[in-house]
């Protein structure tokens, strides 16, 4: 009879298995980002070198070579012991996904005293041994900064603005943003414990974040995080811009705990330029609070940790007239229209949750379980021309779960990762089932321009969109290699499979229109809806593969240089996008006769004259594949010119695939899914001929969508056509970079020049063309070819790559860590950029794109995606009192106002091919230096006191200043410009901003913070 195993050996022997069976049944796959460390150098010859953390009993060792060197693998961050025999001992701190230098044949360790902080309340201590030794251009964030550092919102990602080439950004309306160089945001991925966050179906990059003023993850939970906006090793997948790399804490063998508060609202901050106009202050407040907690359950071996916070926002927003409307139109609207002018807010609620369970099941085995949970609520849209009327509720939810388990030999780690997340975007229409209404001026010079969007939210604003779905992944890592030097070659596969769904708009909100007039209000004189279409599908869901792999080689060649050689491939499989089938409706419209021509060519031919083959975006389900050819060689090294890393030269190239958004693949299934329905009101503002799309108003048609079904015949296809190419690629970035990094006393510099060229973008352009301009794309009038689309249906829309974009940045930074011997730091980023785009509106991340027939056609121009200067300047000082005064101050230069304009000195005479782009910088402001140029300037001061209460239990309050010196930094122009070319030459008419308009940053707020930590 077999004796029983213990315990831990069967629930090893059982993963054991389960992970073989796994991986027999299904490719062994993996991208884990690892936000683990690593430790090199040289020891004595075979000796065995053993790294212990000092704060949850985690060992693991290896064997240095014969010529003494060794590679420590897949440690967490943290503070450790180090040694290679009997009094070797080393006490360092290593920072998150990183690779620090120590030898024990020196006769001390190179490194920086560390800062006294806390990574789940204990407090780490020992030399902070930085990397510089790397291809990779960035910085870490340190748990000191996170909590040092003054804080618009409380989100986590808010800190990555310190590092050159960043920008986080708080819109008017409280939504945050983070963008690298001139690239979208959508091309922003966070990884959290070496899991991807990226979004697969909306913009902004990470799940959850697109049109939220919410947090990705708990703040209490993230112990540091490092931002690499370029030049990443191979292991990164699904990153186009930069890379964020973020350490969770854990439980330690000590109970630790923390609980806070902070509050502001309206009587802490002045008032914006809309209030200061009305005389009025909105109600508004900004509540977050939240607790952790963590310890051990089993000594040395297993630890939990918890945590959860909460935010409770009612964010400020002006509802304004257009810069170029009179304001005279205002009061021609009814008393209760126009009282929705003025300041107004986007309240908003979030709750999360996290937490995480380490088991170390041996001294070579180590189990890791976490989950973590996002709900939101709030209001959106509200701001501008948009009342709170016609607002929208903005419903997130995002739940993901991670089972990691880490193998460790003296020569080789394993770690296998199972994922699983569901993230849901699902906002909804504020009032029910009222009508959307629609105020319009119209301009002397031709065309419309919206006064106010009141009575409910447009049919748009119904959206489900989301993504699920498990993972699995395993990467293995090589640290005892040699040949010509030491190499650690790390490599992984990958194996995701998840639902992206995309459901938008509905048929229960109409939209009326109605011109303003100095008489008054008539009545309206169109109104649009949409009608469903039987058999067509409002919501798809594809079921989406994602493939990967890779390999990379860290190899120290000597003492001076390194290399960083590596490569990886993509794959994904979107179903719904090769599998679509174009609607023989659609076909059958596009080869009947164009009733704008006068020679009985069909709408196809007319298309093809100007240039577009539509044969090109016809599918039959068997016409289109994804792209198989996502190499991407990542290559750098490093070069230490001492031996000492004290001055490192560094560069690298590389190539890095992003994805196509679902919210952009899928509109081919869902637009085609309502038909969209404008009927036009005979009135005395637009009169148009009696026909079956011109009627009489009647008032029983405001009654809903039920008395406006029966305008139109049921079952008949009429919507926009939304058609996407054949020939699909995937967005990719290519990125060059060289640098220095210097150590000059107790400073640290870095220099670097990198060039950033983007291409295969994902954009829309009209696809529409009118057969009276035969060839070309605008108008006998020189007008879009709004009325040029397809017989019986909507507009033409086609999807397709083309966007490019091109930047070349200097990125310098100055950086004195904090010690706490010198009770001071300081940290100063400057980036300059060179941003070139042949889109248009970079900032807003804009993919449609109407200016030119094809985006081939467009120039480049300057992006207004990034400022030329931007200047972010750190500093933390311990005073008396046990008091630490930090400061931050951000200067950036005004961004470019970008317009189209047709040149009527054009060389083509009319009809015109195209508009013409056109660029200028608006006027600035002073800030001491520099003259009128800024169009950022905002200081920041957070002063932290501390009290003891003795038993390790402390009191603490935080006092931030948000733009100390109430600077109003605008975000609205008083005038759009629409004539750009005056006699041939370019000549903008800029009308300065709008004295009552939005500010992209907050007035001076104070916000207080309170908590205990134990």
């Amino acid at each position: 009879m077999k004796k029983p195993l213990p315990l831990k050996k069967k629930i090893l022997a059982s993963l054991i298995r389960t992970a073989v069976v796994a991986t027999v049944a299904m490719p062994a796959m993996s991208w884990a980002q690892s936000s683990d460390a690593g430790v090199r150098g040289k020891a004595p010859p075979q000796m065995q070198v053993t790294a212990k953390n000092l704060d949850t009993g985690l060992r693991r060792t290896t064997m240095s070579s014969a010529d003494g060197s060794y590679a420590l693998v897949a440690l967490p961050p943290g503070r450790y012991q180090i040694d290679a025999g009997p009094g070797t001992e080393k006490t360092i701190t290593l920072t998150v996904a990183s690779t620090a230098s120590l030898d024990f044949a020196a006769p001390g360790a190179a490194g920086t005293a560390a800062a006294a902080a806390t990574l789940e309340g204990i407090t780490v201590t020992g030399n902070v041994l930085p990397e510089v030794k790397t291809s990779e251009i960035g910085s870490t964030v340190s748990l000191r900064q996170i909590s040092t550092i003054p804080q618009t919102t409380r989100n986590f990602l808010e800190f990555a603005d310190t590092v050159p080439g960043m920008q986080f950004s708080v819109d008017p309306k409280g939504q945050t943003s983070l963008r690298a160089g001139v690239q979208t945001t959508s091309a922003i991925n966070v990884y959290i414990d070496g899991v991807g966050q990226k979004s697969y179906v909306l913009a902004g990059g990470v799940a959850g974040q697109n049109q939220s003023q919410g947090n990705p993850f708990p703040q209490l939970a993230i112990g540091e995080y490092k931002v690499i906006t370029s030049n990443y090793k191979a292991e990164f997948d699904q990153v186009g811009s930069a890379a964020i790399v973020a350490q969770t804490k854990s439980g330690t063998n000590e109970f630790h705990g923390e609980v806070f508060g902070t509050h502001t609202e309206e009587d802490w901050r002045k008032s914006t330029p809309a209030e200061v106009v009305t005389g009025t202050k909105t109600k508004s407040y900004d509540d977050e609070f939240g607790f952790a907690v963590g310890g051990p359950i089993i000594q040395d071996q297993m630890h939990f940790f918890f945590t959860y916070e909460g935010k409770n926002y009612s964010t400020p927003t002006p509802v304004i007239l257009p810069g170029d409307v009179p304001s005279a139109w205002a009061s021609y609207l009814p008393a209760n229209v126009r009282s929705q002018f003025g300041p107004a807010a986007n309240p908003f609620t979030e709750d999360l949750y996290f937490g995480k369970i380490d088991w170390e099941i041996t001294d070579r085995d180590r189990l890791e379980l976490s989950g973590k949970l996002r709900q939101e609520a709030g209001i959106k849209g509200v701001g501008g021309t948009t009342a709170a009327s016609a607002a929208s509720v903005n419903n997130n939810t995002d739940r993901r779960y991670d089972l990691r388990w880490q193998h460790s030999a003296d020569a080789w780690t394993n770690e296998l990762l199972l994922t699983y997340e569901n993230a849901l975007f699902n906002p909804s229409a504020i009032n029910g089932g009222a009508n959307s209404i629609v105020y319009n001026y119209i301009k002397p010079s031709g065309g419309d321009e919206t006064i106010l969007n009141a009575g409910n939210a447009s049919a748009l604003s119904v959206q489900h969109k989301g993504q699920k779905g498990p993972a699995i992944q395993d990467d293995l890592t090589l640290n005892a290699l040699q040949w010509n030097g030491d190499h650690v070659i790390k490599m992984g596969f990958k194996y995701k499979k998840v639902d992206l769904t995309q459901s938008e708009n509905d048929s229960l909100v109409p939209t009326f229109y109605y011109d303003v007039t100095p008489t008054g209000l008539g009545d309206p004189y169109k109104v649009t809806f949409n009608t469903p279409f039987v058999g067509g599908t409002p919501s798809v869901t594809s079921k989406d593969k994602q493939y990967g792999a890779y390999i990379q080689d860290d190899w120290a060649v000597n003492d001076h240089l390194t290399l960083n050689l590596g490569v990886r491939w993509d794959y994904e499989d979107n179903a719904a996008y090769t599998d679509f089938v174009t609607p023989q409706a659609w076909v059958d419209a596009f080869n009947k006769p164009d009733p704008r021509a006068t020679n009985g060519q069909t709408y196809m031919q007319t298309l093809a004259a100007a240039g577009v083959n539509l044969n090109d975006y016809i599918s039959n389900g068997h016409n289109r594949s994804m792209p198989k050819n996502m190499w991407q060689p990542r290559l750098g090294f490093s070069y230490d010119l001492n031996g000492d890393e004290e001055h490192v030269i560094f560069g690298g190239a590389g190539r890095s695939y992003d994805r196509n958004l679902y919210d952009y693949l899928g509109l081919e299934y869902t637009k085609s899914a309502l038909s969209f329905n404008q009927i036009n009101f005979n009135t005395t503002t637009r009169p148009c001929p009696a026909g079956s799309t011109c009627i009489p108003f009647n008032s029983n048609y405001l009654s809903g969508p039920a008395a406006l079904a029966g305008l139109v015949t049921p079952g008949v296809r009429t919507g926009e056509i939304d058609i996407m190419s054949n020939n699909l690629k995937a967005p990719y970035s290519d990125q060059f970079s060289i640098g220095m990094r210097n150590k000059v006393g107790d400073w640290n510099t870095s220099a670097t020049l990198a060039r950033i060229v983007s291409k295969d973008g994902f954009y829309f352009t009209l696809g529409n063309r009118d057969a009276r301009s035969p060839g070309k794309y605008l108008t006998q009038t020189g007008s879009y070819p709004w009325d040029g689309s397809p017989p019986g249906f909507g507009n033409l829309i086609i999807g397709q790559n083309g966007l490019e974009t091109k930047t070349t940045q200097l990125l310098l930074s100055v950086e004195k860590p904090y010690t706490k011997d010198s009770g001071w730091s300081a940290n100063i980023s400057y980036t300059y950029t060179d941003g070139k785009s042949n889109g248009f509106n970079n900032i807003s991340d804009e993919h449609y794109f109407w200016t030119y027939p094809n985006i081939a056609n467009s120039p480049f121009i300057v992006s207004n995606g990034a400022p030329k200067h931007r200047l972010v300047a750190v500093g933390s000082m311990d005073v008396p009192w046990d008091v630490t005064l930090t400061g931050k101050l951000t200067l950036a230069t005004t961004l470019p106002h970008q317009g189209d304009s047709v040149n009527p000195n054009d060389p083509n005479p009319p009809p015109y091919d195209h508009f013409i782009y056109g660029t200028y910088n608006p006027p600035g402001k002073s800030f001491l230096i520099g003259g009128p140029i800024f169009g950022t300037r905002q200081f920041d001061l957070s002063a932290i006191k501390n009290f003891d209460l003795t038993h390790g239990i402390t009191f603490y309050t935080k006092l931030d200043i948000i733009n100390v010196f109430n600077s109003i930094n605008w975000a609205d122009s008083a005038v759009q410009v629409y004539s750009w070319y005056h006699n041939g030459a370019f000549s903008p008419s800029p009308g300065g901003y709008n004295p009552s308009g939005d500010v992209n940053t907050p007035m001076r707020t104070f916000k207080l913070t309170a908590g205990v930590r134990w």
